[in-house]
Order: C-alpha cells, then sequence, then structure tokens
C-alpha cells in the first residue's frame, strides 16, 4: 500500500504546522524551522493556513504537545475546515493516534512530510524502490488504529489463518513487501557498485549540501549538462554522474540528493546506494546557500549527516553559493550592540571559521560570477590527487584548464 498522496488534482489542501519550542531554543530559531517546514508543505501540494507554537520543556508523551493547546487546533481545524495538520517533529504512531482522534482530521509528522515529497520527487525504478521502502517501513508500525485494506499480493482464499485478524494479515503482507523491496534494493547496490568500479581509476568529486542550495546548478556549469535545477526542495533524487575533462585531467563529478535537518532515518538507509557516491568520492565539494540567513546551522546538518553516512574524514571544500542574492546592513559606527548575522560582509565572512577550518570558495552559478577561481583550485586539487595515485603518467604535467566545447 502506497500513502495517499497529500495533494490531489481536485481540490486544495489546506493545512496547519504545528512545533514545539524546546527550553534552550530561542524564538528565532523556532520560527526558521517552521518556515522550512512551510517551505516542506508547499512543496507537497498543500497550503500552509496558521502556524502554531507552544513552549515546553519536553512533549507530552500521550498527545505530543498539551491538552490545551490540541483544543485550541482542533477548534481552528473545525472552524475553517482544514484538511490536514502537520507537525515539525516524529510522532510515535499512539500519539498520532490520540492527536488525529482529538482533532478530528488527518495528522502528519515531518517524517512523513518528507516521505510524501521523496515520493512525488522519485522518477527512475531506482528512486522509487528506495522510497518505496522507507514508506512501508514507516507504516509498518501505524497500523493500528488505521487499518486500510491493502492491495493483496496474494490470492484472498487462505489468506488469513485461523483467528488471525485482519491487522495482523496486513502486517505479515507489508513485511512480506518489506522483505521483496530489500532484495530488489540489494541487485541495485550490486548494479551501482559494478557502474563505479566500471569507472576506473578516476578522481570522484561529489557535490553534497543542504536541500536547495544550488548543487544541481553547479553540476550544469561545471559539467555543461541539464540536471533538473529547480526552487524546491528535493527537486533531484537519483544521483547524476557526469565526466568532466579540464585541460587533459578527467574526473568524476557527482550529484546528490540534498539533506535537511532531521532526514528520516528510513530515507538515509533505504538511500545508500545513492549515498555510496558520497562514501566513496575524493573530493567533497559542500555546497553553501550564504544568503540563507540560518546557512551556518544548515553547515552542521550537513556536516552531522557525513558523520552519520560514515563520509566525515573525506576532503571537504567549502563552496559559498549565492552570493549575488547575498545582502548585508552595516552597522552604524555608534551601535556598540554585537554583531548579527545580517551585519557581516562577504569579506568578513571569509575571515572567520571559514576561512580557517577548510577551503573556501565564493560563486554564484547561477549568475557565474568566480567560477574561474573554482576551476582552478579543483584542478589543481585534482592533480595532486592524480599524481600520489599515478606519479609517472605524464599527461600531469598540464596544468592548464580548457574548457570543454
Amino acid at each position: 500500500m502506497k500513502q495517499e498522496p497529500i495533494s490531489t488534482a481536485s481540490k486544495p489542501i489546506h493545512a496547519v504546522l504545528v512545533g514545539l519550542m524546546y527550553k534552550l531554543q530561542d524564538q528565532q530559531h523556532t520560527e526558521e524551522h517552521l518556515q522550512e517546514l512551510a517551505f516542506l508543505t508547499t512543496t507537497a501540494g498543500a497550503i500552509p493556513v496558521k502556524i502554531f507554537t507552544q513552549k515546553v520543556d519536553r512533549p507530552d508523551s500521550r498527545t505530543f504537545i498539551g491538552s490545551g493547546k490540541l483544543q485550541e487546533i482542533a477548534t481552528f481545524v473545525q472552524e475553517y475546515e482544514i484538511d490536514l495538520v502537520i507537525f515539525d517533529d516524529e510522532l510515535s504512531p499512539t500519539q498520532q493516534r490520540n492527536i488525529e482522534r482529538e482533532i478530528g482530521c488527518r495528522v502528519l509528522d515531518r517524517n512523513n512530510l518528507i516521505l510524501d515529497i521523496f515520493a512525488k520527487r522519485a522518477r527512475t525504478a531506482s528512486a522509487k524502490t528506495q522510497v518505496e521502502l522507507a514508506q512501508y517501513q514507516y507504516l509498518l508500525p501505524r497500523l493500528a488504529g488505521m487499518w486500510t485494506h491493502l492491495e493483496r499480493q496474494k490470492g484472498g482464499i487462505g489468506l488469513r489463518g485461523p483467528g488471525e485478524k485482519e491487522i495482523e494479515t496486513d502486517r505479515r503482507i507489508i513485511r512480506d513487501i518489506i522483505s521483496k523491496l530489500k532484495k530488489e534494493l540489494g541487485t541495485i547496490d550490486r548494479q551501482m557498485s559494478t557502474q563505479r568500479q566500471n569507472r576506473g581509476e578516476l578522481i570522484r568529486v561529489a557535490l553534497v549540501g543542504y536541500t536547495n542550495v544550488g548543487k544541481s546548478t553547479v553540476m550544469n556549469v561545471l559539467s555543461k549538462s541539464d540536471v533538473l535545477a529547480e526552487n524546491k526542495l528535493f527537486a533531484t533524487l537519483d544521483t547524476t554522474v557526469r565526466k568532466i575533462v579540464f585541460g587533459t585531467i578527467p574526473f568524476l563529478l557527482s550529484d546528490t540528493v540534498g539533506f535537511i535537518r532531521k532526514l528520516p532515518t528510513l530515507l538515509i538507509e533505504s538511500f545508500k546506494s545513492t549515498l555510496d557516491e558520497v562514501r566513496e568520492a575524493d573530493i567533497l565539494l559542500h555546497i553553501v546557500d550564504i544568503s540563507h540567513p540560518n546557512f551556518e546551522a544548515q553547515i552542521q546538518t550537513v556536516q552531522s549527516t557525513l558523520q552519520e553516512i560514515g563520509a566525515g574524514d573525506k576532503k571537504i571544500v567549502l563552496v559559498f553559493n549565492k552570493i549575488d542574492a547575498f545582502a548585508h546592513t552595516p552597522k552604524e559606527h555608534d551601535d556598540l550592540s554585537p554583531m548579527r548575522h545580517e551585519n557581516y560582509s562577504l569579506e568578513d565572512w571569509k575571515n572567520t571559521w571559514m576561512g580557517q577550518s577548510m577551503p573556501c570558495l565564493f560563486i554564484s552559478a547561477s549568475e557565474k560570477t568566480h567560477l574561474d577561481d573554482m576551476r582552478d583550485f579543483l584542478h589543481k586539487e585534482i592533480v595532486e590527487l592524480y599524481k600520489k595515485r599515478y606519479p609517472y603518467q605524464s599527461f600531469l604535467t598540464d596544468y592548464s584548464i580548457v574548457e570543454e566545447e
């Protein structure tokens, strides 16, 4: 059973968003997190109508939020005929059932929302299989209280054993589907591993970064290809690999799925074959949207995810993209208040921790600004890696960069 999509072509889906503000979390971060949830909601095809927040020390074990706030949401849902309530955290199956019972409409958590977007974005058989596996794994513990007749994979006669309940039958069917999908993914993993081995010993460069930071645009300008690049979250799910030649120096450049705060573990597990491109890369170009007001937190999210998937020890180059959209507000001379994020100029940022902890580049892929600097830097890094791998190759003496026709 594939989960019902959030949006349909017949009528718009109106949603309210719910987030908690924890003890050590400030108002600004809460607002930024819920703005991202609103972007996710829009990407999924629903219309965010209102945002509810509540300050708590810890989530309620039964309904995640307090009874008073839950009643406030239920009243709003009934009055404005809201179709969907979306929480910015993962809900337990029990919490989700209790909330739906109190509110009287469909409830999603952040994980379910992201799964829906991935299902909508999946184009190839590989991506569809990976997303479908994650969806079934998410659904399995949530069958109680939401039983529906699943599409039977077997004949009806003799399907249910003596005394076996319908929900137990469905659980068994889903486990069978999960087992089947895992076998299919195992085959896909082996095929993709063979493809990587058949690429020879070329240096591999992978683009990584938060979703919607411009990785596909960077891919297009470097490889002169036509990878889908949209101002949407998770516009690209499948890894795209292109062979590029700088002068006489060839290498492989791959564009990978974007990361996001609280990326569901189920998706990380399902997209193992895709993320292997990151694990096996020689250089990671970490693309950052420097125009985003919370880009430092996005950097930390990506770095944490790289550690989680076993790629934290790779050579990483920070590439700050969208400098054309970067704006700052200089402080007045008599302003003695602490520097805020918007007070820093590009030069200020270059002189902070960024330029000292790892190599940094500042570009605009859409405006093609400073791309020659990035090509030159990348060319030198790749040549050094080839020298270590093939110390006697004559083509490594050519340091000129000649663009492909």
